[in-house]
């Protein structure tokens, strides 16, 4: 949605809302608005009409108007003051990461409802998840009849705050076996790791914070971050990891809360930081005192022994996030916090105030799923799998012009584009969207919209004919 000039006659911002596009009409209220800040279309203290005004003068719900009004102030573009209404707040316009917030916001609107749901009949090459037979259909499906046989007993009541306490109890004496000492009582079971990401950012910062992300990252997650108020600041990663000299002055100027990364196969680039840069994160982490949160959901799918921050740190200042999406099924939605003692009381508080406990039935499921014979096996097949999916689309791709950001050590994704490329990733996936291909455009994944256009290609999928014809046709 372009945002229009103000309206002559009554001074209030009259926005082109598109009720046939994807996404809701907050999200474009709030980009558009975001847009008009950031160009100075709305200076700052200019004063935003009431909620009702706002409401007659654009036609929606005074409830879309509450809304769209609280995100912008979550974000720092508005101010309100008691008893006068809402403002343009001061120096709104000056961060960078807010001034290329609606093109991001645009492209998860237009793009994320078919990435994720798995019911569309485009071919899904931008999506995260695998094909149904490459996890192990029968070892899932066995594993939620199993769950479905949940005593009678255990239908009184939400289930633990903690989450199911067997898959707690077996998924501490894995990461003990394999990472760092961990209680059950130090994990939390959460509705996936994208949940886990939200109750860390509740329990641990406040609208304005700092946020360290890396750059690219994960699209859902920078998101998240601008969805709370705090200000997310990139840190470039590459095909060697983190710019370790970007963060040490990034870290001693803006003094950040928090930082999250992806140790391992990292999400889009699939590479993984060294043992030295690791130790380095862990250094600059206690010299400037900020928590780092691994977010470690690819675990599974990395080489044994490869860099591990809170197998490092002994959780102390590591939060880790894990997940079952990548190895089981996305739709089972169970994923985990596990951080130290200290931490816990209040990350169960929050997860109580947002939405009481998680799914025991799905919880039992991956129990019964993760604790069976079959399941390392399984893990063992599907790395295999994708190591031969991973060099086949690397192949195709580079037959079809692409040159990959970054070799991967393992994992689901290549990203690949073209260097000289001028058109948009966006307009591309678009165009691709109308020949039912889904296409995960780098902007998916950047704070601001990168320079040459480049994509998250599936390995599942990245190999199929119609795919390598339409990127030729570019």
């Amino acid at each position: 949605m372009e945002p229009t000039e103000k309206s002559e006659s009554e001074g209030w911002p009259v926005l082109a809302i598109d009720r046939q596009r994807r996404g809701s009409l907050v999200d474009q209220i709030v980009a558009a608005i975001a847009e008009m800040v950031n160009r100075r279309t709305l200076p700052a203290g200019t004063k935003m009409p009431s909620v009702r005004q706002f409401a007659k003068v654009n036609g929606v719900s005074t409830f879309t108007v509450v809304e769209s009004y609280d995100r912008l102030l979550h974000l720092g573009l508005l101010s309100s003051r008691r008893g006068s209404g809402f403002f343009v707040a001061r120096g709104a316009e000056a961060p960078a990461q807010q001034a290329c917030l609606p093109a991001a916001a645009n492209v998860v609107d237009t793009l994320t409802p078919d990435l994720y749901s798995g019911q569309t009949d485009a071919l899904p090459v931008g999506a995260g998840w695998l094909p149904p037979e490459w996890y192990g259909e029968s070892t899932i499906l066995d594993a939620v009849r199993h769950a479905m046989k949940i005593p009678a007993g255990r239908l009184r009541g939400y289930g633990h705050p903690l989450g199911f306490p067997s898959l707690r109890q077996h998924l501490a004496t894995t990461l003990s076996a394999d990472l760092c000492a961990v209680e059950p009582e130090q994990i939390l079971l959460t509705h996936g790791a994208t949940h886990a990401f939200d109750l860390v950012l509740r329990t641990l910062t406040r609208p304005g914070d700092v946020v360290f992300v890396e750059d690219p990252g994960y699209g859902n997650l920078l998101a998240l971050v601008r969805h709370h108020g705090c200000e997310a600041v990139g840190i470039p990663r590459g095909a060697h990891g983190l710019d370790m000299d970007v963060l040490a002055r990034a870290a001693q100027t803006r003094q950040p809360k928090l930082m999250f990364v992806n140790t391992v196969l990292q999400n889009p680039l699939g590479t993984s930081l060294s043992q030295a840069q690791a130790h380095r994160l862990l250094a600059l982490s206690e010299q400037y005192d900020f928590w780092l949160v691994e977010d470690d959901i690819y675990r599974e799918l990395a080489a044994r022994g490869d860099s591990s921050l809170a197998a490092m740190d002994g959780l102390r200042r590591v939060i880790r996030i894990g997940s079952f999406s990548k190895t089981l099924s996305p739709v089972l939605r169970v994923g985990s916090v596990c951080a130290s003692g200290s931490l816990m009381p209040e990350l169960v508080r929050v997860k109580m105030l947002t939405g009481l406990t998680t799914s025991e039935v799905n919880e039992r499921a991956v129990y019964d799923a993760v604790s069976s014979r079959a399941y390392r096996k399984q893990v063992e097949r599907l790395v295999l799998q994708l190591d031969d999916a991973r060099e086949l689309a690397l192949e195709r791709l580079g037959d079809a012009g692409l040159v990959p950001l970054a070799r991967p050590r393992g994992g689901m994704f290549v990203s690949a584009g073209w260097p000289a490329q001028k058109q948009s990733g966006r307009a591309i996936a678009e165009r691709a969207l109308r020949a039912s291909i889904l296409l995960a455009p780098g902007e998916f994944f950047a704070l601001k919209p990168p320079a040459t256009a480049w994509f998250r290609f599936n390995v599942a999928y990245a190999h199929e004919p119609a795919l390598l014809d339409f990127l030729r046709s570019i």
